[in-house]
C-alpha cells in the first residue's frame, strides 16, 4: 500500500491546461463523469474553462438523443455534467461547418447544426470526423488551477484529430503509456486499490 500512495503523489508534469489540451483523471477519481476520463479542453482563460469528456460512451444512437437530425450511424458521449440537456459537438472539418471555433490541431467546437444535417444526408460525415456530446464539462475560474494543484489531472499536449479514431476503452490507460514511465504506474492501478 504505501507503494501505491507513493506513486499517487507524483506531481502533475506542470504543464499549463489551454485550449486543444487533453486532462487525464488521476486514477482514483471516482466521480462517474471523470473517473479514468479524458477530456479534451475546448477553452481556457483566467474567467475559467470547458471541455467535453472523450471516453464515456452512451449506448444510445445519436438519432435517439438529438431529434431532428438526419439518420446517423454513431453513439452518444457523456460530455460532462454541465448543462446536460443540451447537446454539443467536435469535429474536424473547419469552415466547412459555418460558425466552428477552433480548438487545435486539425479539431472544432460546434458550428452551425444546420450545416451538419446537410453533411450528414451528402455522406460527408461519419465517426472519424465528428463526436456528439450530451453535456460538457466546465471549471470556474480558478477552479481547474485548484484540481491541477491536488493532483486530480495532468496536461498532455500531445492531441490532435486522431484521437478520435482512439479506441475509448483503450483511451485513458494509452494517454497515461504514452507520457512515460512514472505516468504508466497509473494506468496499471486497480479501480480499488484495496484489491491489490
Amino acid at each position: 500500500m504505501k507503494e501505491i500512495d507513493r506513486l499517487v503523489q507524483i506531481k502533475s508534469n506542470n504543464l499549463e491546461p489551454r485550449r486543444g489540451r487533453l486532462l487525464i483523471s488521476e486514477p482514483f477519481m471516482g466521480d462517474y463523469y471523470f473517473g479514468r476520463s479524458v477530456v479534451l479542453l475546448a477553452e481556457h482563460n483566467e474567467e475559467g474553462s470547458f471541455g467535453v469528456v472523450l471516453n464515456k460512451i452512451i449506448h444510445e444512437p445519436i438519432n435517439a438523443v438529438l431529434k431532428g437530425l438526419p439518420p446517423f450511424d454513431s453513439k452518444i458521449y457523456v460530455g460532462g455534467p454541465v448543462d446536460t440537456s443540451s447537446t454539443f459537438y467536435i469535429h474536424t472539418l473547419g469552415d466547412k461547418i459555418e460558425g466552428s471555433m477552433t480548438i487545435g490541431n486539425g479539431l472544432y467546437w460546434g458550428g452551425d447544426i444546420e450545416v451538419v444535417k446537410e453533411l450528414i444526408i451528402l455522406n460527408q460525415l461519419n465517426t472519424s470526423n465528428i463526436r456528439f456530446f450530451i453535456g460538457y464539462s466546465g471549471w470556474g475560474a480558478n477552479q481547474l488551477k485548484e484540481e491541477l494543484k491536488r493532483n486530480s489531472w495532468i496536461v498532455n499536449p500531445n492531441v490532435d484529430k486522431s484521437i478520435l479514431q482512439m479506441p475509448i476503452e483503450q483511451m485513458w490507460k494509452n494517454l497515461l503509456n504514452s507520457m512515460g514511465r512514472i505516468y504508466s504506474f497509473w494506468s496499471k492501478f486497480p479501480l480499488d486499490p484495496t484489491m491489490n
